[in-house]
């Protein structure tokens, strides 16, 4: 498995939602108590979907009844522009940040909002998913491919690859999430722009087609469910969320140049509730919150955890390989280039 997670990320760091952003207890954000003492609150930032994180708040308060789980969750455009706004204010108003895209933690740590920490759970989890500076580990992944909508195509019409959707039947039919919004879609566009086989030319030749944006993650997959598109740029675990609530969609794993996506974990610097977090930061990491979101679609990063569906070793055939340094360093010219293609007259 150790062998296998290393040629991953070599496609993980080579592969490396959106809704109004609310927090599950109204006035709790900021809120200070005794936390660095192991107090009674904890404060999670998470573009995660809402079901996932309830699914979380519930599992981690069950195992520590005096301690209240909070969080604020949108879509990772809004997190990040909260936790920036709040870090020139001095401090980050959270304990744990869990955003989609990978790259984002690079710029985190270089504004240093986070501190280093080694969970006591890393030690069942491949290093190649834990930062070598000790400031983030991946806590899920996730793999960015096309899903569509079954009421309106047979599986066997389902694009297989990234280039099926430049076929003209699609035209009209296709959409995704606007990268400035969803952390998951600009790690995947970042990828796709940074790949030779693609670049800015594909996101024209897709645009031409008459691809079409949604705001957030939630909207696009809807839109797909309700069959107002027929195809979409999906995440699978949302996909088959949608699926198991009645939704007539499917995902496809392409054959090639699947986008994995590894979600990391950070512990804020010096935060209010600091124990707390790392009691939250190790409980997600942990055997018990890691079947937590296999049950919920998501893929486990631990080498004990059995998987629900598709495995790593599925995965680590047909993913893309990313460097994220470098997606982390082109990732404003990324949004740019794609804004002038998508949101230009």
């Amino acid at each position: 498995m150790k062998k296998l997670a290393k040629g991953l990320v070599l496609g993980v760091l080579a592969l490396s939602l959106a809704a109004c952003g609310k927090s599950s207890i109204p006035g709790a954000p900021g809120t200070k108590d005794n936390g660095k003492k192991g107090g009674k609150m904890v404060m999670l930032y998470s573009s995660m979907q809402e079901d996932q994180l309830k699914a979380i708040k519930a599992g981690f308060e069950k195992k520590y009844p005096d301690i209240k789980m909070d969080y604020y969750f949108a879509g990772t455009g809004k997190v990040i522009t909260k936790i920036a706004t709040e870090a020139k204010s001095g401090q980050v108003a959270s304990d744990v940040i869990w955003v989609g895209d990978p790259a984002d933690y690079i710029s985190f740590k270089k504004m240093g909002i986070l501190a280093k920490y080694s969970s006591p759970e890393a030690k069942n989890i491949d290093k190649v998913f834990i930062d070598s500076e000790g400031f983030y580990t991946g806590a899920r992944m996730m793999n960015m491919c096309i899903g569509y909508c079954t009421t309106k195509v047979k599986p066997e019409e389902a694009p297989k690859t990234w280039n099926d959707l430049l076929d003209p039947k699609w035209k009209g039919q296709i959409v995704l999430t606007d990268p400035g919004t969803a952390g998951t879609t600009k790690y995947a566009v970042g990828a796709l722009m940074a790949n030779p086989k693609y670049g800015q030319e594909y996101f024209k030749k897709l645009k031409a087609n008459g691809a079409e944006l949604e705001s957030g993650t939630t909207a696009t997959h809807n839109k797909v469910a309700s069959g107002a598109y027929k195809v979409g740029m999906m995440l699978d675990y949302v996909t088959h969320n949608l699926k198991e609530k009645g939704s007539p969609v499917a995902f496809t794993y392409l054959d090639s140049d699947v986008i994995s996506i590894f979600s990391p974990l950070g512990l804020v610097k010096n935060s209010a509730n600091n124990e707390n977090g790392k009691k939250l930061y190790d409980f997600i990491l942990s055997k018990e919150g890691q079947e937590i979101l296999v049950a919920n679609n998501l893929l486990s990063v631990r080498k004990d955890v059995k998987q629900k569906g598709v495995t790593i070793a599925d995965i680590a055939k047909h993913a893309m390989k990313v460097d994220l340094q470098k997606l982390s360093a082109d990732s404003k010219k990324m949004l740019a280039d794609f804004d002038a293609i998508f949101k230009t007259k």
